[in-house]
């Protein structure tokens, strides 16, 4: 196999700005949806702080599956698609299955979490229409809009979140003893299932590889970028990091000390809003529940722009099989066919129970999706025909095996709950 030889970039190393940042939030930003924030509370709510711990570790593995993405991606100049083909025809079967039954469920899973925060601040408004509504609207800002203003929408909502979720943490007057405590592991009675959930699943999807293809749509293409693309990967996460932190705080002071249980799903955040409100004042409830809507509706835009990419490459590879490196475009027929896709189809899951073979399978696919997406990176990183300083050292192979181990025992334990 010859070896890759991205083209060299025709500019020095870009300087450093804070406006670079972008595509790692936007990773970040989508991956971190309701449920998540549910499942981090609930964790604080029966544990305390004694799981703070896990939550840094996820957000670790989550840069190290990153970092990965976007230096396969910047070193070989192809997108991770294309190394996925390259091992073979497996590889593009389970995701050309998964892309499409994930993407079905997940169009009504997002509509509904991001209706839930409206419906409850408007209740004469049945929640279909909310969700109906929040699904054209996303539709309609990715479709026309360019990648500029996507991602300056997303730093908007993720601005509003931060104000309501650590705004929320920080008027719970946490322990900060309590809190340098919980980052030491341990593991309480009962908490194995609740450490895998923070350290696998909270800001972890499909999403983490659609990074490479936001950082090609915002320029970064040569191996000249990596120490940006590091940097706003890091970043990226530690706002996650934050996000998390302040979910198990605000589930340790207001939830744990009270034994106050939560209902289950995205619904776990109207009971919180309602604890808020008794607790602070209906003012506060209410910029929670938008600072809820803006997690869930970030969410929802970087899934109908990042993995209708991903569809896009997916398609131009099955059609042509020889497609060159090159990444598709949003305004491609491809990715607008899946931007419909995620949309209509969806809309019908609103209006009837789920059916449940199409549950078990798009859960039992996304369960092992992450270690998917680990292993082939530890194939990929290591491959002699990445140029050698960009290939993976002892090290990083040590880390990625534990990524890909940890995400394997989190898989099999959703497929066995399945089953």
């Amino acid at each position: 196999m010859t070896a890759i030889k991205p083209k060299p970039s025709a500019s020095p190393a870009p300087r450093l700005h804070w406006r670079l940042i972008g595509p790692g939030l936007i990773a970040a930003a989508t991956g971190v949806g309701a449920g998540d924030l549910v499942a981090t509370l609930v964790a604080g709510s029966l544990y305390g702080y004694q799981l703070i711990w896990a939550a840094v570790l996820g957000c670790l593995l989550k840069i190290i599956l990153v970092e990965g993405v976007g230096r396969w991606t910047l070193a070989s100049g192809q997108t991770l698609f294309h190394g996925w083909r390259s091992l073979g025809r497996w590889a593009s079967i389970y995701f050309g299955i998964y892309i499409v039954l994930w993407g079905f469920v997940y169009g009504a899973t997002a509509m509904s979490s991001t209706a839930l925060p409206l419906a409850a601040l408007f209740p004469e408004v049945d929640l279909k229409i909310f969700a109906i509504a929040s699904g054209l609207l996303g539709l309609t800002l990715v479709w026309f809009g360019s990648y500029v203003f996507f991602e300056r929408l997303i730093a908007l909502l993720v601005g509003v979140m931060f104000f309501a979720v650590v705004g929320s943490a920080v008027m719970t007057l946490p322990n900060l003893q309590g809190i340098s405590h919980g980052l030491v592991p341990s593991l309480p009675e009962g908490s194995l299932f609740y450490v895998l959930g923070l350290a696998g699943g909270v800001g972890g999807s499909i999403t983490l590889a659609a990074y490479g293809y936001w950082i090609r749509e915002k320029g970064w293409r040569q191996p000249g970028w990596m120490r940006v693309m590091r940097i706003d990967n890091g970043f990226a996460y530690f706002m996650t990091g934050v996000f998390v932190v302040s979910m198990l705080i605000v589930g340790s002071e207001l939830l744990h000390s009270a034994n106050i249980a939560l209902s289950s799903g995205s619904r776990g955040l109207l009971d919180l809003a309602q604890v808020l409100e008794e607790r602070y004042g209906r003012t506060w409830s209410v910029i929670f529940l938008i600072g809820f809507w803006a997690s869930s509706f970030s969410s929802l835009l970087g899934v109908w722009h990042g993995v209708s990419l991903m569809f896009a490459d997916f398609v131009a590879h099955l059609l042509s099989p020889n497609a060159d490196d090159s990444a598709p475009q949003m305004n491609t027929k491809h990715a607008k066919w899946y931007m419909l896709w995620l949309t209509f189809p969806s809309m019908a899951l609103l209006f009837m129970d789920r059916p449940f073979m199409l549950i078990v399978g798009y859960g039992v696919l996304g369960a092992l999706f992450m270690p998917f997406l680990a292993a082939t990176l530890l194939i990929l990183l290591n491959r002699h025909s990445l140029p050698q300083q960009w290939r993976n050292r002892w090290f990083s192979n040590g880390l990625l095996t534990m990524t890909c181990l940890i995400f394997a025992v989190l898989g099999l334990q959703q497929l066995l709950r399945f089953l």
